[in-house]
């Protein structure tokens, strides 16, 4: 049986408010630190994952690169950095690049609501999967993306869409 984990609650400025178990967090809401990651190829292609079918929300859903929790007493960075590896089975040099806050819905009676630090990294690097988390994998142009977005939505997770135009703005300062 996995262990429970726990996220770090936050105010709307970041700042550590408290620890809760994160099912309970997601079922009632609460705001909790995160991060997301994008990782781009050197042709500016960006990697995508499939979260695994069996992930307790947003199964079998496309989305960026990884994306959790940092845990009590690590910093966002070292939980970004962990992560990948965890995920992906990857390194890269990944580099803060903005933070958003978002609360939605993901399906009934789970929310997302998180305050999301969001970091780019650059690496030619193939993945090798950890199939408990992800299914698959592509690399796809942020062009490309931004049609699919819009064409098929559902196939991809809320946080994807919410924070892609500003993703995209950093893709085109990069490549």
């Amino acid at each position: 049986m996995k262990a429970k984990e726990n996220v770090i609650l936050v105010d709307e400025n970041d700042n550590e408010i408290g620890v809760m178990e994160k099912m309970e967090a997601h079922i009632q809401g609460k705001r909790h630190r995160a991060f997301s990651i994008f990782i781009f190829n050197k042709k500016g292609e960006l990697l995508l994952q499939k979260r695994a079918a069996d992930k307790y929300h947003s199964g079998g859903k496309w989305t960026n690169t990884c994306c959790s929790h940092p845990r009590q007493g690590e910093t966002t960075d070292d939980a970004a950095n962990r992560r990948l590896r965890e995920e992906m089975g990857m390194k890269a040099d990944i580099h803060p690049v903005f933070r958003f806050l978002y609360d939605t819905e993901i399906m009934p009676g789970i929310i997302e609501h998180e305050y999301d630090h969001v970091y780019v990294g650059v690496t030619d690097a193939l993945p090798v999967l950890n199939p408990a988390e992800v299914s698959e994998y592509c690399y796809i142009a942020m062009k490309d993306l931004s049609e699919e977005l819009k064409a098929d939505p559902d196939k991809y997770t809320k946080w994807l869409k919410i924070c892609f135009e500003r993703v995209m703005e950093y893709h085109r300062q990069m490549f």
